[in-house]
């Protein structure tokens, strides 16, 4: 049977949007379990002027939407290669960095349409849909100066970019001081949501990071994410779903930088369009560093 036309637009989309939200994450690579530090460490980012850090990207996402007794589902899948470039470290340690992405391959199969596949690497005419990836690739886009503990203190847009479906951060918070084994540390955020039908509404958001461990010089740190605004719409909260996460992330202390992020997500929500209608979004993202850390710091 043929999905009904009153399938949100926007999830009828997901495969363009799930893949290209991918080009703006950050990476890593797993830790040895030896003994958990005792002592309070530092945890600051400490990147160098011309250096390339470059990371691999895997995303991977089912939508499945039931109206009327009719349900839709879409699966993506998007690999991809990220790059940061230091352009300079100033005496106070604020890196800028211009973020890039090397390569793409973006796929997706929805129970209506097919399946679409992109990629950058080769010559074919892109499928609707994936028009201007092709222009993303190879060039800068963003630039960013970030201090020691990552707070973004300029950011400029080069290219237009959907947000973040794994947090928009351009990198994981790190706190100001020197923190034992199981000290937390929150940053707040704000998502501004629209309701089809319905006034935009912001949506306060807390991302809480937690030291569980160290482990051979890498900080392992978990991260969950609490909504803070009350919501009783379940049209909102079916906007949100992309925006709820966990995960954990390593990060290498003497080199200054994330080397590994996994974050996942799995829930859903019934009556956004309906007594009988439901969603459920289930996604997960891996990056991994691709450039070993220096040893010289």
């Amino acid at each position: 049977m043929k999905p009904p036309s009153s399938f949100p637009a926007a999830i009828r989309r997901s495969a363009r949007v799930v893949g290209m939200i991918t080009l703006l994450s950050f990476t890593a690579v797993p830790a040895a379990d030896h003994d958990v530090a005792a002592a309070p460490v530092r945890l600051e980012y400490r990147f160098r002027p011309g250096e390339s850090v470059t990371m691999a990207v895997a995303h991977r996402a089912r939508t499945e939407t039931t109206i009327s007794g009719t349900t839709q589902s879409t699966d993506t899948s998007t690999d991809s290669t990220k790059r940061w470039r230091v352009v300079s470290v100033d005496g106070d340690g604020h890196a800028t960095i211009e973020h890039s992405v090397d390569d793409v391959t973006m796929s997706s199969r929805s129970s209506d349409r097919g399946a679409v596949r992109f990629s950058s690497r080769g010559d074919d005419p892109a499928p609707p849909g994936y028009e201007t990836v092709r222009e993303s690739i190879g060039v800068p886009l963003s630039r960013v100066i970030i201090d020691r503990s990552g707070r973004v203190l300029s950011r400029t847009d080069l290219r237009p970019t959907p947000p973040s479906a794994s947090g928009d951060l351009m990198v994981v918070p790190l706190p100001d001081d020197p923190v034992e084994v199981g000290a937390e540390w929150t940053v707040p955020q704000e998502v501004v949501v629209e309701v089809p039908g319905g006034p935009r509404r912001a949506v306060r958001t807390r991302l809480r990071y937690r030291l569980d461990a160290v482990r051979d010089d890498i900080a392992v740190i978990s991260i969950d994410t609490t909504v803070l605004t009350p919501v009783d719409d379940p049209r909102l909260e079916s906007r949100l779903l992309e925006r709820i996460w966990n995960g954990e992330i390593d990060f290498h202390i003497p080199s200054g930088r994330v080397v590994r992020r996994s974050t996942g997500i799995d829930r859903r929500v019934v009556g956004f369009s309906g007594q009988e209608s439901s969603v459920r979004y289930k996604a997960s993202l891996e990056e991994r560093i691709v450039t070993a850390p220096p040893e010289d710091r």
